[in-house]
Protein backbone atom coordinates (compact mmCIF):
# COMPACT_ATOMS: atom_id res chain seq x y z
CA UNK A 1 0.00 0.00 0.00
CA UNK A 2 1.22 3.79 -0.96
CA UNK A 3 1.51 5.97 1.93
CA UNK A 4 2.97 9.24 2.40
CA UNK A 5 5.36 9.34 5.42
CA UNK A 6 7.34 12.55 6.87
CA UNK A 7 11.16 12.36 6.54
CA UNK A 8 12.34 15.27 7.56
CA UNK A 9 11.29 18.43 10.24
CA UNK A 10 12.45 21.76 10.94
CA UNK A 11 11.41 24.52 12.90
CA UNK A 12 12.57 28.31 13.81
CA UNK A 13 11.80 30.74 16.40
CA UNK A 14 12.55 34.48 16.33
CA UNK A 15 15.02 35.54 19.25
CA UNK A 16 13.10 38.19 20.87
CA UNK A 17 11.09 36.50 23.74
CA UNK A 18 8.20 38.22 25.78
CA UNK A 19 7.88 37.02 29.04
CA UNK A 20 4.73 37.29 31.15
CA UNK A 21 6.48 39.79 33.24
CA UNK A 22 7.03 42.08 30.28
CA UNK A 23 3.69 42.05 29.63
CA UNK A 24 2.44 42.93 33.36
CA UNK A 25 4.31 46.19 32.54
CA UNK A 26 2.22 46.28 29.16
CA UNK A 27 -1.91 45.52 30.40
CA UNK A 28 -3.49 45.14 33.61
CA UNK A 29 -2.02 41.25 34.00
CA UNK A 30 -0.40 39.32 35.92
CA UNK A 31 2.11 35.88 35.57
CA UNK A 32 0.30 34.15 37.77
CA UNK A 33 -3.16 35.15 36.07
CA UNK A 34 -1.73 34.41 32.84
CA UNK A 35 -0.09 30.74 33.70
CA UNK A 36 -3.03 29.66 35.91
CA UNK A 37 -5.10 29.98 32.60
CA UNK A 38 -3.20 28.95 29.59
CA UNK A 39 0.00 27.75 30.78
CA UNK A 40 1.86 30.14 28.66
CA UNK A 41 5.29 31.69 30.61
CA UNK A 42 6.70 32.97 27.16
CA UNK A 43 6.53 33.65 23.60
CA UNK A 44 8.44 34.47 20.77
CA UNK A 45 8.17 37.99 18.77
CA UNK A 46 8.97 38.24 15.04
CA UNK A 47 11.74 41.15 14.34
CA UNK A 48 10.26 43.94 12.55
CA UNK A 49 12.09 42.95 9.49
CA UNK A 50 10.18 39.31 9.66
CA UNK A 51 7.06 38.39 7.99
CA UNK A 52 6.04 34.75 7.40
CA UNK A 53 7.83 33.71 4.52
CA UNK A 54 11.17 34.81 6.64
CA UNK A 55 10.35 32.41 9.40
CA UNK A 56 8.66 29.74 6.95
CA UNK A 57 12.37 30.22 5.11
CA UNK A 58 14.34 29.13 8.00
CA UNK A 59 12.65 26.16 9.04
CA UNK A 60 12.00 24.79 5.40
CA UNK A 61 15.97 25.70 5.42
CA UNK A 62 16.24 23.26 8.20
CA UNK A 63 14.22 20.33 7.08
CA UNK A 64 16.24 20.60 3.54
CA UNK A 65 19.52 20.36 5.17
CA UNK A 66 17.96 17.59 8.03
CA UNK A 67 16.90 15.77 4.53
CA UNK A 68 20.07 15.59 2.51
CA UNK A 69 18.37 17.55 0.06
CA UNK A 70 18.58 20.55 -1.81
CA UNK A 71 14.93 23.25 -2.83
CA UNK A 72 15.29 22.06 -6.14
CA UNK A 73 14.36 18.52 -4.57
CA UNK A 74 10.32 19.77 -3.72
CA UNK A 75 7.86 19.34 -6.24
CA UNK A 76 4.81 21.20 -3.73
CA UNK A 77 5.10 23.60 -1.18
CA UNK A 78 2.39 24.17 0.89
CA UNK A 79 2.19 27.04 3.55
CA UNK A 80 -0.73 26.93 6.14
CA UNK A 81 -1.01 30.55 7.66
CA UNK A 82 -3.41 33.23 8.43
CA UNK A 83 -0.84 35.88 8.72
CA UNK A 84 0.96 35.73 5.37
CA UNK A 85 2.99 38.68 4.16
CA UNK A 86 0.73 40.16 1.90
CA UNK A 87 -3.05 39.17 0.66
CA UNK A 88 -1.23 38.42 -2.79
CA UNK A 89 0.32 36.32 -3.63
CA UNK A 90 0.75 33.09 -1.64
CA UNK A 91 3.40 33.24 0.97
CA UNK A 92 4.38 29.89 -0.77
CA UNK A 93 5.18 31.59 -3.83
CA UNK A 94 7.50 33.90 -2.21
CA UNK A 95 9.00 31.34 -0.14
CA UNK A 96 9.56 28.94 -2.85
CA UNK A 97 11.49 32.44 -4.34
CA UNK A 98 13.83 32.12 -0.94
CA UNK A 99 14.67 29.21 -1.20
CA UNK A 100 14.92 28.62 -4.92
CA UNK A 101 12.79 25.61 -5.12
CA UNK A 102 12.34 26.26 -9.25
CA UNK A 103 11.05 22.90 -9.81
CA UNK A 104 8.06 23.52 -6.88
CA UNK A 105 4.18 25.04 -7.23
CA UNK A 106 2.95 26.44 -4.20
CA UNK A 107 0.09 27.38 -2.57
CA UNK A 108 -1.42 28.97 0.82
CA UNK A 109 -3.84 27.43 2.88
CA UNK A 110 -5.76 29.13 5.70
CA UNK A 111 -7.63 26.72 8.27
CA UNK A 112 -6.42 28.85 11.46
CA UNK A 113 -4.74 26.43 13.86
CA UNK A 114 -5.71 23.43 12.05
CA UNK A 115 -3.69 24.87 9.03
CA UNK A 116 -1.14 22.70 9.51
CA UNK A 117 -2.72 19.56 9.60
CA UNK A 118 -5.07 20.47 6.74
CA UNK A 119 -2.18 21.06 4.72
CA UNK A 120 -0.94 17.40 5.59
CA UNK A 121 -4.11 16.21 4.44
CA UNK A 122 -4.28 17.60 0.68
CA UNK A 123 -0.20 16.75 0.83
CA UNK A 124 -0.72 13.08 1.91
CA UNK A 125 -3.67 13.01 -0.70
CA UNK A 126 -1.04 13.97 -3.38
CA UNK A 127 1.29 11.68 -2.74
CA UNK A 128 -1.32 8.39 -2.82
CA UNK A 129 -2.25 9.54 -6.06
CA UNK A 130 1.27 9.92 -7.11
CA UNK A 131 0.85 13.67 -8.60
CA UNK A 132 3.19 14.61 -6.43
CA UNK A 133 6.62 12.95 -5.15
CA UNK A 134 8.14 15.26 -2.38
CA UNK A 135 6.18 17.87 -0.86
CA UNK A 136 7.31 20.64 1.77
CA UNK A 137 4.68 21.33 4.43
CA UNK A 138 4.91 24.87 6.30
CA UNK A 139 3.13 26.31 9.10
CA UNK A 140 4.71 29.79 9.71
CA UNK A 141 2.73 32.39 11.53
CA UNK A 142 3.74 36.06 12.95
CA UNK A 143 0.55 36.76 14.79
CA UNK A 144 2.23 39.01 16.97
CA UNK A 145 1.26 41.85 13.71
CA UNK A 146 -2.65 41.21 14.44
CA UNK A 147 -2.36 40.41 18.39
CA UNK A 148 -4.09 43.96 20.30
CA UNK A 149 -1.61 44.44 22.66
CA UNK A 150 -3.72 46.22 25.08
CA UNK A 151 -6.45 43.67 25.16
CA UNK A 152 -5.28 41.22 27.81
CA UNK A 153 -7.66 38.70 26.88
CA UNK A 154 -5.93 37.73 23.71
CA UNK A 155 -2.33 39.60 23.72
CA UNK A 156 -0.91 37.09 26.79
CA UNK A 157 -1.68 33.95 23.98
CA UNK A 158 -0.31 34.31 20.31
CA UNK A 159 2.92 34.11 19.57
CA UNK A 160 5.16 33.75 16.31
CA UNK A 161 7.11 31.17 15.07
CA UNK A 162 7.59 28.34 12.11
CA UNK A 163 7.65 24.87 11.78
CA UNK A 164 8.12 22.18 8.63
CA UNK A 165 8.29 18.96 7.32
CA UNK A 166 9.19 17.01 4.02
CA UNK A 167 6.79 13.90 3.46
CA UNK A 168 8.17 11.03 0.52
CA UNK A 169 5.59 8.03 -0.50
CA UNK A 170 7.10 4.51 0.67
CA UNK A 171 5.67 0.88 0.59
CA UNK A 172 6.50 0.05 3.90
CA UNK A 173 4.16 -0.30 6.78
CA UNK A 174 4.68 3.14 8.13
CA UNK A 175 3.60 6.41 7.58
CA UNK A 176 0.41 8.61 7.53
CA UNK A 177 -1.91 5.66 8.52
CA UNK A 178 -5.24 8.20 8.45
CA UNK A 179 -6.24 11.90 8.46
CA UNK A 180 -9.38 14.07 9.44
CA UNK A 181 -10.29 17.15 8.46
CA UNK A 182 -13.81 19.04 9.76
CA UNK A 183 -14.92 22.41 10.02
CA UNK A 184 -18.32 23.78 11.24
CA UNK A 185 -19.05 27.21 10.17
CA UNK A 186 -21.97 28.31 12.48
CA UNK A 187 -19.69 29.53 15.40
CA UNK A 188 -17.23 31.26 13.05
CA UNK A 189 -17.73 34.57 15.07
CA UNK A 190 -16.31 33.01 18.69
CA UNK A 191 -12.58 33.36 17.06
CA UNK A 192 -12.04 36.10 14.32
CA UNK A 193 -10.26 38.79 12.67
CA UNK A 194 -13.07 41.20 11.18
CA UNK A 195 -10.85 43.72 9.15
CA UNK A 196 -8.43 43.36 6.40
CA UNK A 197 -10.91 41.41 3.70
CA UNK A 198 -13.89 42.44 1.36
CA UNK A 199 -16.00 42.77 4.19
CA UNK A 200 -14.25 45.29 6.11
CA UNK A 201 -11.25 46.31 4.12
CA UNK A 202 -8.91 48.84 5.31
CA UNK A 203 -10.13 51.93 6.00
CA UNK A 204 -9.11 55.00 8.73
CA UNK A 205 -12.51 53.70 10.26
CA UNK A 206 -11.57 50.08 10.55
CA UNK A 207 -8.39 50.82 12.07
CA UNK A 208 -10.27 53.36 15.12
CA UNK A 209 -12.20 49.88 15.50
CA UNK A 210 -9.16 47.40 15.78
CA UNK A 211 -11.00 45.13 13.05
CA UNK A 212 -7.57 44.28 12.16
CA UNK A 213 -6.83 42.24 15.70
CA UNK A 214 -7.62 38.63 16.68
CA UNK A 215 -10.96 38.31 18.76
CA UNK A 216 -12.00 35.80 20.56
CA UNK A 217 -14.87 34.54 23.49
CA UNK A 218 -12.88 32.79 25.23
CA UNK A 219 -14.82 30.74 27.63
CA UNK A 220 -16.87 29.32 24.58
CA UNK A 221 -14.19 28.42 22.55
CA UNK A 222 -12.93 26.23 25.19
CA UNK A 223 -15.67 24.50 25.84
CA UNK A 224 -16.31 22.98 21.90
CA UNK A 225 -12.57 22.92 21.86
CA UNK A 226 -12.56 20.00 24.63
CA UNK A 227 -15.96 17.98 23.26
CA UNK A 228 -14.57 18.33 19.47
CA UNK A 229 -11.26 17.10 20.44
CA UNK A 230 -12.22 14.63 22.45
CA UNK A 231 -14.19 12.74 20.03
CA UNK A 232 -11.97 13.44 17.17
CA UNK A 233 -9.03 11.97 19.16
CA UNK A 234 -11.36 8.72 19.47
CA UNK A 235 -12.52 8.61 16.66
CA UNK A 236 -9.48 8.35 14.55
CA UNK A 237 -8.22 5.76 16.95
CA UNK A 238 -11.39 3.73 17.03
CA UNK A 239 -11.48 3.71 13.07
CA UNK A 240 -7.76 2.66 13.13
CA UNK A 241 -8.64 0.02 15.54
CA UNK A 242 -5.96 1.83 17.87
CA UNK A 243 -6.04 1.49 21.97
CA UNK A 244 -4.90 5.23 23.59
CA UNK A 245 -2.25 2.83 25.54
CA UNK A 246 -0.73 1.63 22.41
CA UNK A 247 0.29 5.56 21.31
CA UNK A 248 3.84 6.80 21.97
CA UNK A 249 2.83 10.58 21.53
CA UNK A 250 0.37 12.97 21.31
CA UNK A 251 1.42 15.87 19.59
CA UNK A 252 -1.53 18.58 20.09
CA UNK A 253 -1.96 22.21 19.19
CA UNK A 254 -0.83 24.40 21.87
CA UNK A 255 -3.55 26.48 22.05
CA UNK A 256 -4.22 26.33 26.06
CA UNK A 257 -2.64 24.16 28.61
CA UNK A 258 -5.86 23.20 30.37
CA UNK A 259 -7.19 22.09 26.66
CA UNK A 260 -4.48 19.66 26.19
CA UNK A 261 -4.33 18.55 29.86
CA UNK A 262 -8.51 17.85 29.24
CA UNK A 263 -8.08 16.10 26.41
CA UNK A 264 -5.28 13.79 27.61
CA UNK A 265 -7.43 13.08 30.64
CA UNK A 266 -10.77 12.17 28.71
CA UNK A 267 -8.71 9.68 26.56
CA UNK A 268 -6.88 8.00 29.09
CA UNK A 269 -3.72 9.18 27.96
CA UNK A 270 -0.80 10.16 30.59
CA UNK A 271 0.82 13.56 30.26
CA UNK A 272 4.05 12.34 30.27
CA UNK A 273 2.87 11.25 26.70
CA UNK A 274 1.88 14.28 25.46
CA UNK A 275 3.98 16.84 23.69
CA UNK A 276 3.70 20.48 25.50
CA UNK A 277 6.19 23.43 24.67
CA UNK A 278 3.10 26.18 25.27
CA UNK A 279 5.11 27.84 28.32
CA UNK A 280 7.96 28.80 26.67
CA UNK A 281 6.14 29.62 22.95
CA UNK A 282 2.57 30.39 23.31
CA UNK A 283 0.03 29.74 20.72
CA UNK A 284 1.37 29.98 17.24
CA UNK A 285 -1.61 28.91 15.30
CA UNK A 286 -0.52 26.57 12.32
CA UNK A 287 3.01 26.71 13.70
CA UNK A 288 2.79 24.93 16.48
CA UNK A 289 2.22 21.17 15.62
CA UNK A 290 5.31 21.14 13.67
CA UNK A 291 7.45 23.07 15.70
CA UNK A 292 6.36 20.46 17.98
CA UNK A 293 6.92 17.82 16.02
CA UNK A 294 10.22 18.79 15.06
CA UNK A 295 11.43 19.40 18.90
CA UNK A 296 10.35 15.73 19.49
CA UNK A 297 12.43 14.64 16.92
CA UNK A 298 15.14 16.58 17.56
CA UNK A 299 15.29 15.33 21.37
CA UNK A 300 14.44 11.62 20.26
CA UNK A 301 11.00 11.30 21.85
CA UNK A 302 9.88 9.18 18.37
CA UNK A 303 11.48 6.13 17.63
CA UNK A 304 11.30 3.77 14.36
CA UNK A 305 7.69 2.33 14.76
CA UNK A 306 5.90 4.77 17.46
CA UNK A 307 2.55 5.49 16.67
CA UNK A 308 1.90 9.50 16.79
CA UNK A 309 -1.41 11.50 16.54
CA UNK A 310 -1.43 14.81 15.95
CA UNK A 311 -4.37 17.19 16.74
CA UNK A 312 -5.76 20.47 15.96
CA UNK A 313 -8.86 22.75 16.98
CA UNK A 314 -8.96 26.56 15.21
CA UNK A 315 -11.50 29.34 14.52
CA UNK A 316 -14.04 28.31 11.65
CA UNK A 317 -14.26 26.28 13.66
CA UNK A 318 -11.83 23.74 12.05
CA UNK A 319 -10.37 20.48 13.65
CA UNK A 320 -8.27 17.93 12.25
CA UNK A 321 -6.20 14.82 13.44
CA UNK A 322 -3.38 12.61 11.84
CA UNK A 323 -2.24 8.93 13.34
CA UNK A 324 1.48 8.38 11.93
CA UNK A 325 3.29 4.98 12.41
CA UNK A 326 6.77 6.81 12.46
Amino acid sequence: MLRSRIISTGSYLPEKVLTNDDLEKMVDTSDEWITERTGIKERRIADESQAASDLAYEASKAALERAGLKADDIDLIIVATVTGDMPFPSTACILQDKLGAVNAVGFDINATCSGFLYSLYIADSLIKSRMHKRILVVGAEVLSRITDWEDKTTCVIFGDGAGAVIIEPTEEDRGILSMHINSDGRMWELLHMPGGGSRNPASIDTIKKKLHYIKMKGNETFKVAVRTLEDLVVKTLDENKLDASRLSLLIPHQANLRIIQATADRIGIPMDKVIVNIERYGNTSAASIPIALDEAVRTERIRDGDYILLEAFGGGFTWASALIRW
